[in-house]
């Protein structure tokens, strides 16, 4: 057997290992840059179509959770000629390490741009260390 004729089994054997969904939108992993300076960890995440009041940040057992709603614009009167982009919500998590003081960890959203700043516990954070002659 070919490696052609080999083809479309892989994919109906791919496709019946698929989940079913239960949601009614599509969940993305959203696309972040991660920033550090001396005294903290900034988490940059690109939300489309999020508003600030349909973003949920749970924290739990060092894991943080970001997740974004997106309100679906009504098309209900508009039948799609070409669709590019499909709506869908966003979920992404993190293992924090023991230099985040979980305790003060801040978000911001602006423009469907999530911005979540993690300070470092007061240990972390570089020091200088004066040297004395003996």
């Amino acid at each position: 057997m070919s490696q052609k004729d080999m083809q479309p089994l892989e994919k109906k054997e791919a496709q019946a290992f698929r989940p079913e969904e239960t949601r009614g939108l599509p969940y993305y992993s959203p696309h972040v840059d991660i920033y550090e300076t001396e005294n903290a960890l900034t988490i940059v995440a690109d939300m489309p179509g999020v508003e600030s009041q349909n973003v949920n940040i749970d924290l739990k057992d060092n894991v943080l959770t970001l997740q974004g709603r997106v309100t679906p614009p009504d098309t209900a009167d508009l039948s799609p000629v070409y669709r590019e982009y499909r709506e869908g919500h966003f979920y992404r998590q993190f293992i924090l390490s023991e230099i985040v003081d979980q305790d003060r960890i801040t978000a911001q959203m602006s423009k469907g741009v999530l911005t979540v700043t993690l300070p470092k516990v007061e240990h972390a954070r570089p020091r200088k260390i004066e040297v004395k002659s003996a």
